[in-house]
């Protein structure tokens, strides 16, 4: 990603550097860049690693060109599925009929659960 920065842009950022910088601590700062690249490279080089012994063979099969953001087309995959065809549509279902009402149901729960026990209680689960 170049962020609208072309060569002679950059080139005059890092002449300006140069100057903001000064001759005795350059050498310093290219150092620091140096192992940042290295640091960023090695991290980069682990993750791919990682995956790969994760995912297994699976890894070199995946088609990461296809994966690719910069090919995202939001147009193409609007008019795909478009043409798509749907699939079967579902039936719709009847209206819900309640089986036993608010009242059954906590006399129902009264009864399993007698008059005189106390229910279950656990003090750390709620």
């Amino acid at each position: 990603m170049s962020f609208g920065l072309t060569f002679d842009k950059i080139l005059i950022i890092l002449v300006i550097a140069i100057f903001l910088v000064g001759p005795e601590r350059l050498p310093g700062y290219a150092a620091q860049l140096a192992r940042l690249t290295r640091s960023l490279r090695d991290m980069a080089n682990g993750a791919k690693d990682r995956m790969r012994e994760e995912m297994g063979p699976e890894f070199d099969e995946v088609d990461w060109a296809k994966l690719d953001p910069r090919k995202y087309d939001p147009r193409r995959i609007i008019r795909d599925a478009l043409l798509e065809e749907d699939p079967a549509a579902p039936v719709p279902a009847g209206p819900a009929t309640p089986t036993r009402s608010t009242a059954t149901a906590y006399e129902l729960r009264q009864r399993r659960l007698g008059k005189g026990p106390v229910p279950p209680y656990d003090a750390e689960a709620t």
